[in-house]
């Protein structure tokens, strides 16, 4: 999808573009993930400061 453009106008329009896709993959999705665990702690160590975790 980002082979057409080529550079974005800004940081904010890349954001929007890559959250409506993961939005669109989202509505299709029905499998759970694999190994979601270990990706969730991976996540965490290396972006703990970012991560906002509701369990």
């Amino acid at each position: 999808m980002t082979k057409s453009k080529g550079a974005f106008q800004s940081e904010d329009a890349l954001m929007k573009l890559l959250f409506l896709v993961q939005e669109n993959i989202c509505a299709k999705w029905n499998k759970p993930v694999h190994n979601w665990n270990q990706t969730l702690a991976q996540l965490s160590i290396i972006f703990g400061d970012r991560l906002k975790l509701n369990l």
